[in-house]
């Protein structure tokens, strides 16, 4: 239960300096804190804080944006300043967060934060780039752990024959493993590697794998399906059934299967925007499709098709007839909420299309019934 003193404490944080002779704030880390949201909402008034005072009498111009950020990162909750930085991004437009190396840096590294980045990195150059591409790095090992977990949970990681080996064969020796597993009974004074266990794979061949194509719209609606989808793309590349393809479209396609074990580069490729031709990736995914009764294509996208959709429902009856399953995903994310064209989604289904949205661990579970068939 708030005291009254906690509870005009908080007013007066929400009311801003304007209640300043009404309600007045004695404690320093409270001050502190209201100088740091006086910082960021005080432009709700059109005037940004640090223009105001040049004479230095007023406080909160003091703030550079640095301090602003390390002041939040220390006054606040972690929910509450990410919330913060967020208004700063998106509210504020305060982009110099993502143009200034040791700022970027201090921030907390969350799908959030990616996505800004990924929004905004045609804006960075040298040192910045570096930082952000650290920032992508990081957030997508945390999602691609996640992720990996929950694919081995599905239907698909029971299909995977990856487990490790008994067959003790040098052929089959997992050396990475076995150092990684026997760092602890290093001797230091021989300067050798004590093993304790030695690991083994199993022996892995692709027999008719296979081929997943996942085509992603890269419009800014999607992004968090796009981040998601790189990612699984990243997953499946690792799995022996699987011949894992991805394609990034707007106006334009581009084949990124080079970078199909690399999530990072795939995702700093990216160039969000423009328009959408949802028809020419598919003819393009089309031309891939070497094994159609082996291969799945799946679409991710609103399906707010830029040109034609007679051409775009052609190419998805073309797809469909050669014998290819096609997924028209909507979303792919963990809240699967998505936006998208209904009247587009209704046509691909009745052509035969399985159409909706999906969380990365149904989709593997998917696709596991789809190889079963």
């Amino acid at each position: 239960m708030l005291t009254d003193g906690a509870a005009l404490n908080r007013w007066r944080l929400i009311l801003g300096e304007n209640a300043g002779q009404q309600l007045s704030l004695n404690d320093g880390r409270l001050m502190r804190m209201d100088r740091a949201l006086e910082f960021l909402y005080g432009r709700e008034a059109g005037q940004d804080v640090r223009e105001r005072d040049p004479q230095g009498g007023h406080e909160a111009s003091q703030l550079t944006v640095a301090q602003w950020l390390n002041e939040v990162r220390v006054l606040f909750p972690q929910e509450t300043a990410e919330i913060l930085q967020r208004h700063a991004l998106d509210r504020y437009q305060l982009t110099e967060l993502l143009t200034d190396r040791e700022i970027l840096e201090k921030m907390e590294p969350n799908q959030a934060l990616l996505e800004t980045v990924l929004s905004l990195k045609h804006m960075m150059k040298g040192p910045v780039l570096d930082a952000a591409r650290r920032v992508v790095a990081r957030v997508v090992a945390q999602l691609m752990e996640k992720m990996q977990n929950d694919v081995r949970r599905s239907a698909l990681g029971k299909l995977d024959r990856t487990s490790r080996s008994s067959v003790r064969s040098l052929r089959n020796l997992d050396i990475q493993r076995t150092i990684r597993k026997n760092l602890a009974h290093y001797d230091r004074e021989s300067r050798r590697l004590m093993l304790e266990q030695v690991y083994f794979n199993g022996r892995i061949k692709r027999y008719n794998p296979w081929r997943v194509i996942l085509a992603v719209d890269e419009s800014g609606s999607m992004l968090s399906s796009v981040i998601h989808s790189a990612v699984m793309a990243g997953i499946f590349a690792k799995l022996p059934m699987l011949d894992t393809r991805l394609v990034i479209f707007d106006t334009a396609v581009v084949d990124l299967s080079g970078y199909v074990d690399d999530p990072v580069e795939a995702l700093m490729s990216i160039q969000l925007g423009g328009g959408t031709d949802i028809a020419g990736a598919l003819r393009y995914c089309e031309s891939l499709i070497t094994a159609p009764h082996r291969t799945m294509v799946v679409l991710v996208s609103d399906l707010c098709e830029g040109n034609s959709r007679h051409n775009l429902f052609g190419v998805c009856h073309d797809i469909l007839e050669s014998g290819a399953k096609l997924i028209a995903l909507t979303a792919l994310d963990e809240n699967a909420a998505p936006a998208y064209d209904r009247a587009t989604a209704q046509a691909l289904a009745g052509l035969g299309a399985h159409v909706g949205a999906m969380t990365p661990a149904k989709l593997a579970d998917f696709m596991a019934n789809v190889m079963r068939e």
